[in-house]
């Protein structure tokens, strides 16, 4: 496979969404890490992403959207405190740095959650990952883009080096300005649970 390499052109972005609409699978910088993204609901595209990283098929994937409607596509809040500490959560770190677990719906691939029965949705707080996804028309499977066990890439040369002539695009935005991965917050239980702090941290949790 020839994987092309592209900057963050508007003509580019909407190529990106063109090559993940047909089924391939793009990296693209987002406000963390670089991204390795397919569309969530077609499943021999997400098997793509296992391949090319070489990842464990028991390990979930998270979805990143570009709006909060999209998530009514992907997740069961439920009701009552727990639904509004997610919509307070929600309004004040999206977009950004924060992945929050709730229950999946129906219908999402089983190998998007690992045959599990929730979910990890994030919006990034970047405007080219945003247009990419409104782009695909869909929100994107996208774990880090690199070969599982390497450290996260947080260039396109990094994403290159480990995934060249595996993936169909790389959309080169640059550094990313975090560099380091999402916080993750469970939302399924009594109250929101931090299983992996990133730059926004159980205080700043708390407080919202």
């Amino acid at each position: 496979m020839k994987t092309v390499l592209l900057s963050t052109g508007d003509e580019n972005l909407v190529a990106a969404g063109r090559v993940l609409r047909d089924g391939g699978i793009v990296a693209f910088p987002t406000d963390t890490v670089y991204g390795l993204g397919a569309i969530y609901r077609d499943e021999k595209a997400v098997a793509k992403i296992f391949d090319a990283k070489g990842r464990d098929e028991g390990k979930p994937l998270s979805i990143l959207v570009s709006n909060i409607d999209q998530v009514n596509l992907l997740a069961d809040f439920g009701s009552g405190e727990m639904a509004e500490k997610a919509g307070r959560l929600m309004k004040k770190y999206w977009p950004g740095a924060l992945t929050l677990i709730f229950k999946k719906k129906p219908g999402i691939p089983d190998n998007v959650t690992a045959g599990g029965e929730t979910i990890g949705i994030r919006m990034p707080d970047l405007d080219v990952t945003l247009k990419i996804i409104e782009a695909a028309g869909l929100p994107l499977a996208a774990p880090s883009a690199n070969t599982s066990g390497k450290r996260s890439s947080v260039t396109a040369e990094d994403v290159s080096e480990d995934l060249d002539g595996k993936i169909d695009m790389i959309i080169d935005g640059g550094a990313c300005k975090v560099g380091l991965a999402s916080t993750v917050v469970d939302m399924t239980g009594d109250r929101p649970k931090i299983l992996r702090e990133g730059v926004i941290t159980q205080e700043m949790i708390d407080e919202a």
